[in-house]
């Protein structure tokens, strides 16, 4: 889609020059050609890029009139792309440690000054996809150290921060700990997940011996599909999740059932909401209690939310008998 809106001016100009003067194919000096002008948008300002581009001037060269950019253009940008590395990184940020949306980052780089529209948001984070997978590709330390354990066992899992976006696949070694595929998908077919794991597979020093997931249809075919013959289990947490699944239907009806027994909190919070005598206060007290009982949800499978409201009902029912005697014997 063409652009709509004035591109913004840049408030500065930046001169880069090649460090390498010399050609390093047959050592003659590398003229000042011509100029290229690449504006750059960052998060904090527009700056426009003069770039000076020399080429070699010795015909008997393989490389003669071959353009050679200043080396400091990397460092701003990506070839033919407006947004600088600054914005890519922190789309990346934003999307993969605090899982935000594409309008909630587009809405923030508006907020801080960027002109930016929500296809290019989509466009920078992509980009981020791609470049942390050329790191991981290109990383001498990764390698080494997958080397020296000989193999790896995959563990693969999809992240989705909101209905209706794409999903956030990472792929990483359960040895080592080092995550060696991240990509967001906006489908989570057999085809494309086989595709990510031949990714990893293509660029892995060692084999494969074992893949680790939650045992998700499509996973399951696509680790057969990709990884013929290795062997496949589920993680402890789903298999311990799907082993307590009658368990945890049974504690959610019950904890339903206990609601039900409350409801009539606010009932006697409005009878008292307006008092401050002694009666009036610790019943206050106690209708938060029951509330904070009640909004207290356990984390299956290992904590059983119905047992944890049961328990602490109960710890309140006791205490009110307390009280009760209490005041009784005044």
């Amino acid at each position: 889609m063409p652009r709509r809106t004035q591109r913004p001016e840049a408030k500065r100009t930046e001169v880069l020059e090649c460090n390498q003067r010399h050609c390093s194919y047959c050592g003659e000096l590398m003229w000042h050609a011509y100029d290229n002008h690449h504006t750059v948008t960052g998060l904090e300002e527009v700056v426009h890029l003069q770039l000076q581009v020399r080429w070699c001037v010795n015909p008997e060269c393989e490389h003669y009139q071959v353009p050679y950019r200043p080396e400091e253009e990397g460092r701003w940008a990506l070839p033919h792309h407006e947004f600088g590395l600054d914005v890519i990184a922190q789309i990346g940020a934003w999307r993969y440690q605090e899982h935000r949306t594409v309008s909630e980052m587009h809405e923030r780089l508006q907020r801080q000054g960027v002109v930016i529209s929500p296809r290019s948001v989509i466009n920078q984070l992509e980009r981020y996809d791609e470049l942390v997978t050329l790191s991981l590709r290109q990383s001498a330390q990764l390698q080494q150290r997958l080397t020296e354990q000989k193999h790896v066992i995959l563990a693969i899992d999809g992240l989705q921060p909101d209905v209706g976006h794409e999903v956030l696949w990472v792929i990483r070694d359960c040895l080592s700990g080092e995550i060696l595929l991240a990509r967001a998908l906006l489908s989570a077919a057999q085809d494309d997940l086989a595709a990510l794991l031949q990714e990893v597979v293509t660029v892995l020093p060692v084999p494969v011996v074992g893949v680790v997931s939650d045992g998700q249809q499509s996973i399951r075919k696509a680790v057969a599909k990709a990884l013929p013959g290795v062997a496949h289990g589920l993680c402890h947490f789903h298999y311990l999740r799907e082993a307590v699944r009658p368990l945890y239907e049974a504690d959610r009806h019950a904890k339903k059932e206990l609601k039900k027994r409350v409801r009539g909190i606010r009932t006697l919070e409005r009878q008292v909401e307006e008092r401050e005598d002694l009666a009036s206060v610790a019943t206050q007290g106690y209708c938060q209690a029951v509330r904070s009982a009640l909004t207290d949800d356990g984390r299956a499978p290992l904590d059983a939310a119905g047992l944890r409201l049961r328990e602490r009902l109960t710890q309140i029912g006791a205490s009110l008998e307390r009280a009760e005697k209490k005041r009784g014997s005044q």
